[in-house]
């Protein structure tokens, strides 16, 4: 296949774009386009989101991620390959099944409402629905993202990765991903390439997950592959060893 030379990186819950700097100037240094939009409401310096909440953020849901990246890969002059972390391995499964992508990858990715999620997760992310919290947004303390990104980091450089990355989070996004329809996946239907890639000391979505994911995939002719990264936490694309992660993309990628 004629390789698509355009990339659009989308960042998870949680985060903003500003997460993928350094892929972006990893994969710009191998010859490619690469775009890193920001979700709607999360646009800015991590910092300053955490003072005061950009106002479109309370208004954004699972439905809104998707569209925006839709609308920014149908102004490209090609389809991209689609790389999603997290929340946005999910959006990089949906915008395969609607034709968008050249290929996707799903990094530490969530699953689809179809797919129900380990206990693990359930005890991570309840909080971020909501459901028991006057708040309108979540923002995640500093001891949920050591316990839930940070885990594999020394403790002494978990401050300033939450410092880094750290946003509020809308509740509308995690709602619709498990009771809006559109967040389904149809796992029979034929479709590009797709690559899950795990941690295997992922706190929010287990390897387990990853694998029941790529394995849901039933369309014989469609490839599907998974590479689990066994040392690795949900915070993969930014923790010490990224590169490894980031290049086994590009190889998976390049050889299609």
């Amino acid at each position: 296949m004629a390789k698509s030379r355009s990339i659009v990186l989308i960042h998870g819950n949680f985060v903003n774009n500003t997460s993928w700097t350094e892929w972006k100037r990893r994969y710009e240094q191998k010859g490619y386009t690469v775009y890193t939009p920001a979700n709607p409401g999360h646009e800015g310096n991590p910092a300053e989101l955490r003072n005061k909440v950009h106002p479109d953020l309370t208004k954004t849901g699972f439905i809104d991620v998707v569209n925006n990246i839709a609308k920014l890969i149908d102004s490209l002059p090609e389809k991209p390959l689609v790389i999603g972390h997290s929340m946005a391995g999910m959006a990089s499964m949906k915008l395969l099944e609607m034709g968008k992508a050249a290929a996707a990858v799903s990094i530490d990715g969530a699953p689809p409402k179809n797919v129900f999620p380990p206990f693990k997760t359930l005890t991570s992310v309840l909080p971020a629905f909501g459901f028991f919290s006057a708040k309108k947004y979540f923002m995640g303390s500093r001891a949920w993202y050591n316990k839930c990104f940070f885990n594999t980091l020394p403790e002494r450089e978990r401050s300033k990765a939450f410092d880094n990355i750290a946003v509020p989070e809308s509740y509308k996004v995690s709602r619709q991903l498990v009771l809006n329809s559109f967040s389904n996946i149809d796992f029979k239907k034929p479709h590009e390439p797709i690559l899950f890639i795990g941690g295997g000391k992922d706190n929010i979505f287990p390897p387990s997950l990853t694998k029941t994911l790529a394995n849901k995939y039933a369309d014989k002719n469609s490839k599907v592959d998974l590479k689990v990264f066994d040392d690795k936490s949900h915070f993969i694309c930014g923790e010490t060893g990224w590169e490894q992660v980031a290049d086994h993309i590009l190889e998976w990628y390049e050889k299609l």
